[in-house]
């Protein structure tokens, strides 16, 4: 898959909404992707993307690839005239709200004529009527209203969900910005990865999961691994991307490929081998110390069923949970490389040498 066509696929990616417990329609994109890439594509019940590439004829072992369909986004918890109060899905951060385009996907009297959801923006308070020390501090999410419009707003119901827009933008050297980039991007990677695994000869069956319910609580992540019961399975999601004001501790760098976490949520097998992968093939890569949670899927993957050795590959990207993530396109490339040599490099002898690597 070249750049141009990653770029394509992203941004299709991106420009559906699908905050968590409503991902509908990423589904059916990836759905639609996948027709060319997998053998066999089926969703569960909580709404994974399931997707299985086959390997050889006596498949050596299962690996499971997870990067989550979910963004953050609102949800309606009264309307009061033209106007919606809200609260947050996922971790929203109320700095990057006032002002901000919405789109609000009704379920109300009428609202099948808008599939495409209504259009709305959140609004507070002018500064003019502030007091000083009011003009000081952040606006709290409960002082926060999307305005619709006195006609759209009956249309309307408590838990509607809402979505901050971010377009998809092209900027210079190869970076792009828009919403949702946490974890489209990782969902973009994971299928790139799986257009390269068309070219090549693997061992292993491959479980590509496109999972739901990240950001609230890693549920997706939860049930498709039970139900794959893999091997060995990979996290694909993003990760701090460099940015100025923040610790380079606490960063990873961009455009120096795609982030190896490493602590103890990772297997050290697992581990080992992806950055083998990517020597042998002259991958750049940045390995990222995790000490505990990595807040990703392969935290809850990890201790599914009976223990799955886990690693996890990481998007920087910048200014996370915001409408103007940022990434560059070719860290996702290189994430989708690395990703496919990991799988080629998978032979019989992996899952006996597992339990002696921990």
């Amino acid at each position: 898959m070249d750049k141009t066509e990653l770029g394509k696929l992203l941004k299709r990616l991106t420009e559906v909404d699908g905050p968590s417990g409503a991902e509908a329609a990423v589904a059916a994109v990836v759905m639609d992707v996948a027709r060319d890439l997998a053998a066999e594509a089926r969703m569960d019940a909580l709404g994974n993307v399931i997707l299985r590439v086959a390997g050889a004829d006596r498949p050596a072992g299962r690996v499971m690839l997870a990067a989550h369909l979910d963004e953050i986004g609102l949800i309606v918890t009264k309307v009061e005239g033209g106007f919606l109060h809200m609260e947050a899905v996922g971790g929203v951060d109320p700095r990057t709200l006032p002002g901000q385009e919405v789109t609000v996907y009704p379920t109300g009297p009428g609202a099948e004529q808008y599939p495409q959801g209504l259009s709305g923006y959140i609004g507070g308070r002018p500064p003019h009527m502030l007091t000083e020390d009011e003009r000081k501090k952040m606006t709290p999410l409960k002082d926060l209203r999307i305005d619709l419009g006195l006609w759209a707003a009956a249309m309307v119901r408590v838990g509607d969900r809402a979505v901050v827009r971010g377009p998809y933008t092209e900027l210079l050297g190869g970076r792009v910005a828009a919403k949702a980039l946490d974890n489209r991007a990782g969902v973009a990677a994971m299928l790139a990865a799986l257009s390269y695994l068309a070219g090549m000869k693997h061992d292993w069956d491959v479980f590509a999961v496109a999972t739901t319910q990240e950001e609230v609580g890693l549920f997706g992540a939860i049930t498709s691994a039970f139900g794959v019961m893999p091997d060995i399975a990979v996290a694909i999601d993003v990760t701090f991307g460099a940015t100025p004001g923040l610790k380079e501790t606490e960063t990873v760098a961009m455009d120096k490929g795609p982030a190896i976490g490493w602590g103890p949520n990772m297997h050290p097998g697992v581990v080992s081998r992806l950055r083998a992968a990517g020597d042998a093939l002259e991958i750049p890569y940045v390995n990222e110390p995790i000490p505990g949670n990595s807040g990703t899927d392969g935290w809850a993957i990890q201790v599914t069923r009976e223990g799955i050795p886990t690693g996890l590959v990481s998007i920087p990207i910048r200014y996370m949970h915001s409408p103007v993530e940022l990434a560059v396109l070719a860290d996702i490339d290189r994430a989708a490389r690395l990703l496919a040599a990991f799988i080629g490099r998978l032979d019989a002898t992996v899952l006996a040498q597992l339990p002696e690597e921990v």
